[in-house]
């Protein structure tokens, strides 16, 4: 999954702090809205956040609150050298993101779109019409009462 179609900048900039566990459920804040995560990747970002290794600094990880450490102290991984170790791993991040998010257009309607990606309204709306997704029956699901009272959107990705 290419990380809820986030730009590489965002996704290099995340925080520690973004990704919270309650209740059993791993979330992240992309946008206004929080996101819980699907396993195994629920699993995979705490993972991440117990295993980051920071390169310039001594010690252990708890010293950044960056996801991703960059070489700088205090810095967090620039989005080109994200993107170098990508495609060295056989990703394209840029065609890899305008799937994912013509993918994720297609579910959600384009405000919950905006709110979940923290995107502009005038973008999530561009995206919904370019994947002319039909999202009725999104509307009918969420429409229904959650067995736990949560609402917080899950898209299928």
């Amino acid at each position: 999954m290419l990380f809820y179609a986030q730009r590489l900048s965002t996704i290099s900039s995340l925080t520690v702090d973004q990704v919270t566990e309650a209740n059993g459920r791993v979330s992240i804040q992309l946008g206004t809205s929080p996101t819980i995560l699907p396993e195994p990747l629920a699993a995979l970002a705490l993972d991440l956040i117990a295993t980051r290794r920071p390169y310039t600094v001594i010690g252990h990880a708890g010293q950044t609150h960056w996801r991703f450490p960059g070489h700088r102290p205090g810095q967090h991984i620039s989005a080109d050298r994200l993107g170098l170790r990508l495609i060295a791993v056989g990703i394209q991040p840029g065609q890899a993101r305008s799937t994912a998010l013509f993918a994720v257009a297609e579910e959600v309607p384009a405000a919950t779109l905006a709110r979940m990606l923290g995107i502009h309204i005038r973008v999530a709306v561009q995206w919904q019409k370019a994947s002319a997704g039909d999202w009725a029956a999104y509307a009918a699901a969420v429409s229904r009462p959650a067995d736990s009272g949560d609402r917080t959107v899950q898209p299928s990705l």
